[in-house]
């Protein structure tokens, strides 16, 4: 997923179904069919009345009762049943909701795609707080009993699920309690996430007398001209001053949210409740966060330096930050292009690969262009298993958008992989879930550098990459810094939207460093970012997964000969293994304090080459 869009140019017209035809060529929007054919359609209100009853019927057969059938005689069998069973529902459950969400994130401001997204939301939310009992029971089973009747089938399946559960086991409630947190975040936490996204949705801003959303102004912070880049985030800056009141709001509130909710459940460090759901140490993660905070000097502060000497500057204005490189040529990238570059990427690798990654195209799982009202960046949603991904983009011909759709693309061929372990085991936990996203971006990239043999095109593709390694690594990190910062503080009281504008700035100057000029406007800039709202915390595993690709891509070089059925093994696996057990056929180990430094040294090469370039071109 990647970290929004304007009214229909005259150059972008509707052209067959599932196709809008634009300046970039014409592009795919997906068809959400094999999901429900319309929201008021017949099969919607079905298997929404069918969850609602299966939901019942679980409860009624099951509640009170899981202890008492796994002490019985067929015990792995009548267990097995139940969990089976449990699945199915949260299946049914996923495919009714991920079709809500999708056809609302196509456009959040309208009225009757938010009540579809919000009475879905609402409908099963009071139907699945009867599945609560379900894995509370389970984990209050003696786990030597619970061991036992997983020796056989048709519960040794559902070994790995089982295990997982169990780390929950200490941080779990009274059943009324849990079922209170589950039915009020309706009111709560999803209320006040929706809240965010619809205010973003409907902000304008002006950019030389145009109105636009927010996708296509910050498009505008790559334009080749620095003055439209400076306008482009004055005009950010003045839209997100007038809104901090609100942003402000949201963000103390949820912080305040998840307070109440880590202190009940007896989670120690704001970020604990993180890194349970995404099954590493807590150790793990200070780790890398050092070691990337010491990095920097070695990688940021010293890339910018050397950025800022190309334009001719001491100093780079923040909007200049991912500026294209001076007297470099910028075209604009038709689709087919991108879809082409990306996909003979992935075929060098592994035609399988490439073939999973070619449905998305042919079969109509990518929405691809800006829309009124569409979602902002770019999210792969695995859906449910018995269905399939599907891709959202606002691709705008960009040569950071072929990286974003490989990269999306990643996401899809992981999901598609995972799918085979079912509704409880094919989710991956985040810190594996941008391994095989951030891969598809590097066999892309490196593809396309292999092929490039004019020097100032390939200065300029090393240095885009550097740069979006360092958005991946040194910006999440910093992104991570700030909200520590935010929730702990939120723990004294509210947060002022002046105080939330300095905790901003403060982690942006450590890890930007002296060669980025940060300039009036620059502190709002932290009211945009959906994960602060969405997902508390999310943001390291963008750097935990890049660390760990930049490792994995060093073990293909050294050695390609049986690495591609080795990572068809890791993205397979789904949830069903630890990200250690995952690791060791490569010989990695994230737990060693030197693991993070070879993904980080990869960073500090290309930067190398850059600077090596620049020495013989003087």
């Amino acid at each position: 997923m990647r970290t929004f869009p304007d009214a229909p140019s005259p150059r972008q017209h509707a052209s067959a179904q599932g196709a809008v035809v634009t300046e970039y060529g014409t592009l795919p929007e997906w068809d959400l069919s094999a999901l429900y054919p319309a929201m008021d359609s017949e099969a919607f209100r079905a298997d929404l009345a069918k969850a609602e009853a299966e939901c019942t019927a679980l409860a009624d057969a099951y509640r009170g009762k899981l202890a008492d059938l796994a002490a019985g005689p067929d015990a792995a069998i009548a267990l097995g049943e139940a969990v089976k069973r449990y699945e199915a529902v949260e299946d049914l459950l996923g495919r009714l909701m991920s079709y809500a969400g999708l056809i609302y994130s196509g456009d959040t401001t309208d009225p009757a795609r938010a009540k579809f997204y919000g009475d879905t939301q609402e409908r099963l939310t009071a139907a699945s707080s009867d599945l609560l009992f379900f894995g509370l029971e389970l984990n209050r089973i003696d786990d030597a009993v619970l061991d036992g009747a997983m020796e056989s089938q048709p519960l040794a399946h559902y070994r790995p699920w089982l295990e997982d559960l169990r780390k929950d086991k200490p941080y779990q409630l009274d059943d009324q309690i849990e079922k209170l947190f589950h039915e009020k975040s309706v009111s709560g936490r999803s209320a006040w996430n929706r809240l965010f996204d619809e205010t973003i949705a409907s902000l304008r801003f002006t950019v030389r007398g145009e109105e636009l959303a927010i996708e296509p102004t910050l498009n505008k912070m790559q334009d080749p001209d620095e003055s439209v880049r400076k306008d482009a985030s004055d005009a950010l800056a003045k839209t997100f001053r007038a809104n901090l009141r609100t942003f402000a709001l949201i963000i103390n509130t949820l912080a305040k949210d998840k307070e109440i909710s880590d202190r009940w459940r007896g989670f120690e460090d704001v970020a604990d409740s993180r890194h349970l759901a995404n099954r590493v140490e807590r150790e793990v993660v200070e780790a890398m966060v050092s070691a990337v905070r010491e990095a920097y000097p070695r990688l940021s502060h010293r890339y910018y330096a050397l950025k800022a000497k190309w334009f001719g500057k001491d100093k780079l204005d923040h909007w200049d930050r991912n500026a294209p490189l001076p007297k470099v040529e910028q075209r604009t990238i038709p689709w087919n292009e991108a879809r082409d570059t990306v996909l003979s990427a992935y075929s060098a690798f592994s035609p399988e690969m490439a073939g999973i990654a070619r449905r998305f195209f042919d079969e109509s799982w990518i929405d691809a262009p800006t829309r009124p009202g569409k979602a902002p960046g770019a999210f792969a949603h695995p859906t449910v298993p018995s269905a399939h991904p599907f891709v959202l983009l606002n691709y705008q011909g960009k040569p950071r958008d072929v990286m974003t759709l490989a990269h999306e693309l990643g996401h899809g061929v992981h999901q598609v992989l995972a799918a085979p372990n079912g509704a409880l085991m094919a989710p991956t936990p985040l810190t594996l879930a941008e391994t095989a996203s951030v891969f598809g971006e590097m066999l892309t990239f490196r593809r396309l550098l292999d092929q490039t043999t004019n020097p100032v095109q390939r200065k300029a593709m090393l240095a885009s990459k550097v740069e979006d390694m360092i958005n991946t690594v040194v910006r999440q990190i910093a992104f991570y810094s700030f909200e520590r910062k935010v929730h702990l503080e939120r723990r004294n009281g509210e947060l002022t939207a002046e105080k939330l504008c300095e905790l901003w700035m403060s982690v942006q100057a450590e890890s930007l460093g002296p060669a980025i000029r940060m300039g009036e406007g620059y502190e709002s800039f932290w009211t945009y970012i959906p994960h602060f709202i969405h997902s508390p915390f999310y943001v390291y595993a963008y750097a935990f997964g890049d660390c760990l690709v930049n490792s994995l891509y060093g073990v293909y070089e050294r050695s390609s000969d049986g690495f591609v059925d080795r990572y068809f093994a890791l993205l397979s696996a789904g949830g069903t293994k630890h990200y250690n057990e995952l690791l060791a056929p490569f010989g990695l180990d994230a737990k060693d304090p030197a693991f993070w430094q070879i993904g980080l040294s990869m960073i500090e090469r290309l930067i190398g080459e850059l600077e090596a370039m620049e020495n013989a071109s003087a």
